[in-house]
């Protein structure tokens, strides 16, 4: 049946009646895309928002004006291509394509995601505005910056970069930035660098003026696998103060990252506790970064000479405690040899213990006198390499193992989206609640798709093993999943699995 504007404004009418009613399923669709925070009364634009996230466009205005100029098939298409361009999604860009190489035609996203300076300049030069008026969210500058086809089409770098320069004539400013959150902004620069690993557009972006302290790009630019990013941001004057860079790089054990982010005026222990849109951050001070991440004692010797402080206390817990805590020998014994070992408390002793290798016979931690900073010790650890018997020991003596962190992700999710089915058929062992919803609105389904596309340690991980393990506990399959993700072969076996188990595909649900 063809959508129209007037069925789908029905279908959010029927949505808000069922989930008024507490229909199950409507209030599983509407988790899936909550338009405000939990606890606070939505309102019926607030249902058409969900009916357009249903659809994969971002908003009901978004999705309203794609079905008015081009018709819902068409533009549902045209949306599914500018998803995989901004994904990285090359098999499916080279599929719709091929498809219909008409699709692009007469899109002003599109085009700018694609690079096609041709196309642009026809458009900019029928109606000047468009070079800056948002098309329909963002301005083109930023939509540009959001495409990661640069990988998949290197040839067109001079085009990209020539689109840039038409723009920036035409008075786009490098410096905007997208809401993301109540009082925060995603600036075009961490599109650029931090989302596409664009280097070009990015040095482009701080040539003509883009601000390398936009409070995202540095501590992004440490997930990418290589320096050349911090390295330019460095070189325009990026300031690490506060931005908690260090600390992440320490999660790669880029000992260089840290050594150059040091050199540029970053300090050891200059840890930002402050939220950014609306999250709390991932890191912790720099010892105790170092001690749960299992750092190398080439990273501790280098904290240590700038200036980290050993005896930093962190949500009541030293580094030294810390370290015998989490399992990091090498680091407690660095301390101690310097003098910094402090007492542990009974709870700390035991954690110690388990942490050394043992289960104490008849002895039990009791999760309310954990120390803060070790209370989701199992979510923190659960991705570091050896350290599924520790996870299991800790489990054995009471720790809780489907705590959900700052994040509402549980740990059976951390597993699914870091891709390790052993940990995770482990967590599924102790049968945790697999219908829990993180503050992303994901569970585990969706939790491990998005970490086959998002983990920037991805590589040589097993997705589809803990999808497979996922749909064997009874998770349910949305039915536009194989359609949505962006691995080929994680496609196939979603496709392969609805087509053997049909009564566990849902119309919806969290992708």
């Amino acid at each position: 049946m063809t959508m129209t504007i007037d069925r789908l404004r029905r279908d959010a009418t029927v949505l808000k009646r069922a989930y008024a009613g507490q229909d199950p399923e409507a209030l599983l669709r509407v988790a899936a895309h909550r338009p405000r925070a939990q606890g606070v009364a939505l309102k019926h634009a607030d249902f058409l928002h969900v009916i357009a996230r249903e659809r994969g466009f971002a908003s009901w205005p978004h999705l309203k004006v794609s079905v008015e100029t081009q018709g819902m098939d068409r533009a549902q298409r045209q949306q599914r291509l500018g998803q995989a361009l901004k994904q990285g999604q090359s098999h499916v860009v080279t599929q719709m394509l091929d498809a219909d190489p008409s699709l692009p035609d007469g899109n002003l996203a599109l085009s700018l995601l694609l690079y096609d300076h041709t196309s642009v300049a026809q458009m900019i030069a029928g109606d000047p505005r468009r070079a800056v008026k948002p098309s329909p969210l963002s301005p083109p500058l930023t939509i540009m910056a959001q495409s990661k086809a640069i990988h998949q089409f290197p040839e067109r770098e001079a085009d990209m970069l020539a689109i840039a320069d038409l723009l920036l004539a035409h008075g786009a400013d490098p410096n905007h930035g997208m809401s993301h959150g109540d009082d925060h902004a995603l600036s075009t620069l961490y599109f650029a660098l931090g989302h596409a690993n664009n280097m070009a557009l990015s040095e482009w972006l701080l040539d003509h003026g883009a601000d390398p302290n936009d409070g995202e790009s540095l501590y992004h630019a440490t997930e990418l696998g290589h320096h050349g990013g911090l390295r330019l941001l460095l070189a325009h004057g990026a300031d690490p103060k506060g931005t908690n860079a260090l600390l992440r790089a320490m999660d790669f054990h880029d000992v260089e990252a840290v050594r150059m982010l040091l050199a540029a005026g970053a300090q050891a222990d200059d840890f930002n506790a402050e939220e950014v849109g609306g999250e709390a951050p991932w890191t912790v001070p720099a010892l105790h970064q170092a001690a749960r991440r299992m750092s190398p004692p080439a990273m501790v010797t280098l904290l240590l000479d700038g200036g980290a402080d050993p005896q930093r206390i962190y949500d009541g817990v030293t580094p030294y405690a810390y370290a015998r805590i989490f399992g990091n020998a090498a680091l407690a014994e660095q301390l101690e040899a310097a003098g910094y070992a402090t007492p542990l408390s009974e709870t700390e002793a035991l954690l110690a213990e388990v942490a050394d290798g043992a289960v104490p016979e008849g002895r039990y931690v009791d999760p309310a006198k954990m120390p803060p900073a070790a209370r989701n010790i199992i979510r923190e650890i659960l991705h570091l390499p050896g350290k599924l018997p520790h996870l299991q020991r800790l489990a054995a003596v009471g720790v809780e193992y489907d705590l959900a962190d700052g994040s509402g992700v549980t740990p059976v999710q951390g597993a699914g989206w870091s891709g390790l089915p052993d940990v995770m058929a482990d967590l599924l062992r102790l049968k945790p609640d697999l219908g829990h919803l993180n503050d992303y609105g994901g569970n585990l389904f969706s939790t491990i798709l998005h970490g086959a596309e998002n983990n920037p340690e991805r590589e040589g991980r097993d997705y589809i093993a803990c999808l497979r393990l996922a749909l064997e506990h009874g998770v349910a399959l949305p039915k536009a999943a194989p359609d949505r993700v962006g691995d080929p072969e994680i496609a196939d076996f979603l496709r392969e699995w609805a087509e053997a188990h049909p009564g566990q595909v849902v119309e919806s649900g969290p992708i």
